[in-house]
């Protein structure tokens, strides 16, 4: 087989549709488009969603939910995986945990869980811990440090009140 032998596959290929060329042709007068509305004159275009005059399907169905747009995200860690990726009196930094994969670049804030065992003392820096994490840490001689959140920290009303 050679480059000059090669053709398409028998009738994958068809003869373009000339419409408006006269009656004879089946497709003469309004080119197959029906009589007048938007759809037989030149230039329409659907719009997106379009059902022909119908209520569209995403205006029919019920909307329910709500998006909170004030939520903060975490990236969440459970201590046994702090175990399984660092070594005995380790720092861990939201840096390490990057390194290793545990955390994604996309957000910078992490909060440790409380899931699994922890037996390695591990200095651990993060922006929240779970009570039991914070206490787990504690127990395998370790210590919990939170990171403030910087530009997110919202003043904390209680502290305020404390302090006058």
């Amino acid at each position: 087989m050679s480059l000059d032998k090669l053709k398409p596959a028998e009738r994958s290929k068809f003869k373009k549709k000339r419409v408006g060329r006269g009656p004879g042709s089946g497709l003469g007068k309004t080119a197959g488009r029906g009589h007048k509305g938007a759809q037989s004159r030149s230039g329409y275009s659907f719009k997106r969603g379009f059902e022909g005059g119908q209520m569209p399907l995403h205006r029919r169905v019920p909307k329910r939910g709500f998006t909170n747009i004030f939520r903060t995200e975490y990236d969440v860690v459970n201590l046994d995986q702090l175990e399984a990726a660092f070594d005995q009196g380790a720092t861990v930094t939201v840096e390490a945990l990057r390194e290793q994969g545990l955390v994604s670049s996309r957000t910078s804030l992490v909060k440790i869980l409380g899931r699994g065992e922890l037996t390695k003392a591990l200095t651990v820096h993060a922006h929240k811990f779970s009570g039991k994490a914070a206490e787990k840490v504690a127990a395998a001689g370790g210590r919990a440090e939170a990171i403030p959140d910087g530009a997110k920290a919202v003043p904390d009303a209680k502290a305020d009140a404390s302090n006058q």
